[in-house]
């Protein structure tokens, strides 16, 4: 247990070092995410890092869609000691403000990808409901999570382009989770290869970003619509002295690209306790596959966690002009989109969309099936 700057704060939970965790569960981990948008369909960013102290590992990653082309950088280190330390090759985290703001680096590199761009918070951060599932015994999901509205200021370089970012036009959700989750290289199964798994996986995560209050709508269902997962509140801008609202049980509505799941339109209906209904209604504008090299879906050896050496960095692009592209890499969905309420404002945001194997409310009735 090797000391490190963090064990000169009064911060300790425990006996140990700050490198020593609560938990020797490998699964264990520590996130951020990042999104930024222009308020148009000029292009997406996301962008995350995490740490897995038990598996000895650090990455970041970030994705951007700019035209038709996915620009994704990523790097991954051994982590050491040190969690104050957040550079992993080209890319740098620093809290400038906690709860507040965040500085995000990404050096420039040889796939003329780059940033610095600090995101200031418009709305106080909200804690998510706690996710907790348990196999055999064993806990293999408990996760912490918050998110946050901000505004962006900064530079940006992509596709050979640099952008001025305003908090004027640039805006933005972060969230910040920990806990246990699958990461790393995937164990033996042992007994947990007689679980018969579920057959399929409905996830819709919906920070919407309107002039003074936050939408936020998460719901998760099994494979009959059966909800596991549901949080729907309205979070108004720091400044303004109102509650957060819940905003009864929230329900969608969807229309997919024909041949395929990804979203066309969206429809969101809420019902306040004692309030008056509210409609939303989702024009996606661009689309982030997070399967295409971002680690949230191992692919070709990078996932998030799993061992790349000392150091390794990689730059990857991907042409989403290509439909047989975009169908390779459609699963887990950042699908940056315009949100319309029925009072007649207008926002944008993030509808993070999955859609995975049987879901028969929608009419996915094998894990094939795509939308007529």
């Amino acid at each position: 247990m090797p000391l490190s700057p963090l064990d000169d704060f009064l911060a300790h939970q425990t006996i140990d070092t700050f490198d020593r965790v609560f938990t020797t569960d490998r699964h264990f981990y520590d996130r951020y995410y990042f999104n930024m948008h222009a308020c148009s369909d000029e292009l997406f960013l996301v962008t995350g890092m995490g740490q897995y102290p038990n598996l000895g590992t650090t990455d970041a990653f970030v994705c951007i869609s700019h035209g038709t082309t996915q620009y994704t950088v990523r790097a991954s280190r051994i982590l050491g000691s040190n969690r104050l330390d957040t550079r992993i090759g080209p890319f740098e985290v620093k809290v400038l403000e906690g709860l507040q703001k965040i500085q995000l680096i990404l050096d420039e590199n040889e796939w003329g990808v780059a940033f610095d761009i600090t995101f200031d918070g418009v709305t106080a951060p909200i804690q998510e409901p706690r996710q907790t599932v348990e196999e055999l015994g064993r806990t293999i999901l408990d996760s912490n999570r918050y998110a946050q509205l901000g505004r962006y200021s900064g530079t940006l370089q992509v596709g050979g382009e640099t952008f001025a970012v305003t908090p004027d036009r640039f805006k933005g959700v972060r969230d910040r989770s920990g806990g246990i989750r699958p990461v790393g290289e995937r164990p033996a199964p042992g007994i947990a290869a007689t679980v018969e798994r579920k057959a399929g996986f409905f996830h819709q995560w919906l920070p919407m970003q309107f002039d003074d209050f936050m939408l936020k709508v998460f719901v998760e269902e099994d494979e009959n619509g059966d909800r596991t997962m549901e949080e729907s509140v309205k979070i108004w801008n720091l400044g303004i002295d109102k509650p957060h609202e819940p905003m009864g049980r929230p329900e969608l509505d969807f229309e997919y690209i024909p041949g395929t799941r990804e979203l066309a339109s969206a429809r969101i209906d809420l019902t306040p306790p004692g309030g008056v209904p509210l409609h939303v209604k989702t024009t996606p504008l661009r689309t982030v596959y997070l399967m295409a090299g971002s680690g949230y879906i191992p692919v070709d050896g990078w996932g998030h966690g799993v061992f790349q050496g000392e150091l390794k960095v990689e730059g990857l692009t991907y042409d989403m002009g290509d439909p047989a592209v975009r169908k390779r890499y459609a699963m887990l969905n950042e699908t940056l989109s315009r949100f319309e309420l029925s009072t007649g404002e207008i926002g944008y945001g993030m509808h993070e969309n999955l859609v995975t194997g049987v879901y028969k409310p929608h009419g996915f009735v094998a894990p094939d099936t795509m939308a007529p």
